[in-house]
């Protein structure tokens, strides 16, 4: 297992045949497979919005289903890896959004589990020229002029 700037281990990523796409993948040892994409504005295509969750078949095609099987941490330092990747190979970009999907039982209003373990990753990736800002399950973050 390849290890980050930090020490923490990550799965290997499988990249995009082109540095410009956007859809990375990777695999744990349990057999899930991730996926984590970045979309771009059509009214700002320097703003990227990132999705990733499990894609397995076993899940029925629930887009962007999330699992716990121990490997959170390996999940999400594999993450901020892509994160740190995709930022290297667009360095223009200057507005990354992530929404944390709510489990079922969750309410929308409150920030859930998701959105405090992706705080306590976005410093991870994000250097301090960079402003995060997390709004209840909501996390928008911007490069500072």
């Amino acid at each position: 297992m390849p290890i980050d700037k930090f020490g923490n281990n990550y799965f290997d990523i499988e990249f995009p045949a082109i540095k410009s796409a956007s859809v990375f993948y990777f695999n744990t040892p349990s057999g899930l497979r991730y996926e984590v994409r970045f979309g771009r504005r059509q009214d700002n295509i320097l703003h990227a919005t990132i999705v990733f969750g499990v894609i397995n078949d076993e899940f029925e095609g629930e887009e962007y289903v999330t699992t716990n099987r121990g490997e959170v941490y390996g999940v999400m330092s594999t993450i901020s890896e892509i994160v740190r990747t995709f930022m290297t190979e667009h360095p223009k970009i200057t507005t990354y959004e992530f929404h944390a999907i709510d489990k079922e039982g969750e309410e929308d209003l409150n920030t859930n589990a998701r959105m405090y373990l992706y705080r306590r990753y976005l410093p991870r990736i994000f250097d301090k020229s960079w402003h995060i800002d997390i709004q209840g399950n909501f996390a928008l973050v911007k490069k500072q002029s």
